[in-house]
């Protein structure tokens, strides 16, 4: 993998990762396009994984330590429900890793025919979210925050959009935009975390070739950073997205890539 690969697919998993057009899908996609197939490589996958995480942790780190704080004072509040919800949140996804994973693998490998038909699923959602008008609810309940987990959950669908498929599920389930995309932005640190651990296990267990794969030091910092900072844009943008209400541009972006990714592999 050169440099300008690196660059680009970096860029790619950043911006999409937070934007509801699926990360894993556009990676396909690209990977497709420059005859690189980024999931081989696991050390450049945890790396622009990682560079995600840590761009969320600096957009969102007043609401951050905003729940560390209430964590500490040991007691039931507002930020340890807050803190509850997001970990009946991981549930759906944690089951689906640990008894899907070689699954999904396979998934991930069947090509691109799967990708156009999630991203046209996820048209779908965010036009139904769009167009929804759902009784409005205060605060985010545990019912809704694990109903936002199995949405998480599809989404390791290639194709199929996390941030898309989270935020949708959220807006149809009556949830208030504006505390919505962040709880979906929190929610998904853990499973990112916790893939990139076990890609990382999996890479030792492979020996040293399985970890450095082709790629050398400078191609993987290229895509760290461009990871990192497009992350950082796309997080804070697609929380002003959310609030405005402005979700359908991306289902019309997605109905229009997966009908091409369609007609060019059928």
């Amino acid at each position: 993998m050169s440099e300008i690969e690196a660059l680009i697919l970096g860029l790619v998993q950043g911006l999409t990762e937070y934007l509801p057009v699926s990360s894993s899908g556009h990676l396909a996609i690209g990977a497709a396009l420059f005859g690189v197939n980024g999931e081989e490589n696991l050390t450049f996958t945890i790396a622009v994984h990682v560079a995600t995480v840590l761009s969320t942790l600096v957009i969102l780190w007043k609401e951050i330590a905003w729940i560390f704080k209430g964590l500490f004072k040991m007691e039931m509040n507002t930020e340890t429900r807050y803190v509850l919800n997001i970990i009946v949140s991981m549930i759906p996804v944690g089951i689906v890793g640990v008894f899907f994973k070689d699954w999904i693998e396979e998934v991930f490998g069947s090509g691109l025919f799967i990708v156009g038909w999630m991203l046209l699923l996820t048209a779908a959602l965010l036009t139904f979210s769009y167009y929804a008008k759902p009784r409005q609810k205060e605060q985010i309940g545990m019912k809704d925050a694990f109903v936002i987990g199995l949405a998480q959950a599809a989404a390791v669908m290639p194709g199929l959009s996390r941030s898309g498929s989270t935020i949708a599920t959220g807006l149809l389930l009556g949830n208030k935009k504006e505390r919505l995309a962040q709880f979906s932005f929190l929610m998904v640190i853990p499973p990112i975390l916790g893939e990139a651990l076990l890609d990382t296990v999996k890479a030792l267990k492979g020996g040293a070739e399985a970890v450095v794969g082709d790629i050398s030091l400078s191609a993987l910092i290229v895509g760290f950073i461009a990871a990192f900072v497009a992350g950082c844009i796309a997080c804070k943008w697609m929380i002003n997205i959310v609030k405005r209400g402005k979700l359908i541009y991306f289902a019309i972006y997605c109905a229009i890539v997966g009908t091409i990714v369609l007609v060019l592999n059928w």
